[in-house]
């Protein structure tokens, strides 16, 4: 596909990001969310995988496509309710980008290969799921991780030691090697809980 229609589908992918009402702020200004989301995985793929191909680079671009459209609020408030809003939101992420797509004139192949990755099928065999995964699991780390403790000061140490090795068991042999050698930046508050869970 054209480097044109790579670059119509990112705009159109972020163009529909630019509509999110919750903001957050970084590097000192106000961003819709689901941008901001979407910059940083595009982002950490370049210093991970700068040679990944335009499909994968769309499909990371936007994995959290108009995620405020689908609220966990919406769902029961229990376990069951939580896994049928993830499983709901891969569907609906994936078939959004798939639109745009679409859209911007890349091919019905093209077009399952990004659907696949970004509903999460096959993670572990199929190699473009596993990427998606380990930038999802980068950005997470870099990104997000403190605030999200920052929410739950009730958890106790052993329960982030299983967070944490959830996120990095989902990730593969490169993305492990990635931050073991320094490539993000890890919050300076969790590292020694961080190198505590996955050195063990």
């Amino acid at each position: 596909m054209t480097q044109a229609a790579y670059e119509r589908a990112v705009n159109l992918i972020d163009n529909a990001n630019s509509e999110d009402p919750n903001i957050e702020q970084a590097d000192g200004k106000d961003w819709p969310k689901e941008l901001l989301y979407g910059l940083r995985m595009s982002d950490m793929l370049e210093r991970y995988k700068s040679d990944a191909e335009h499909v994968i680079k769309l499909a990371i671009r936007g994995q959290h496509i108009q995620r405020w459209q689908s609220p966990r609020n919406a769902y029961p408030m229990d376990r069951q309710g939580y896994h049928k809003w993830r499983s709901d939101l891969y569907i609906f992420h994936a078939e959004k980008v798939a639109g745009i797509m679409a859209e911007a004139g890349f091919n019905q192949q093209e077009i399952q290969r990004a659907k696949n990755a970004v509903a999460k099928i096959g993670i572990k065999s199929n190699a473009d799921t596993q990427l998606l995964e380990d930038v999802v699991g980068l950005v997470f780390i870099e990104h997000y991780m403190l605030n999200f403790a920052e929410k739950h000061p009730e958890y106790t140490e052993q329960k982030w030691l299983d967070i944490i090795r959830k996120t990095w068991r989902k990730m593969s042999e490169d993305a492990h090697a990635f931050v073991l050698a320094g490539n993000i930046s890890l919050p300076e508050s969790l590292t020694p809980l961080i190198l505590k869970a996955v050195q063990a």
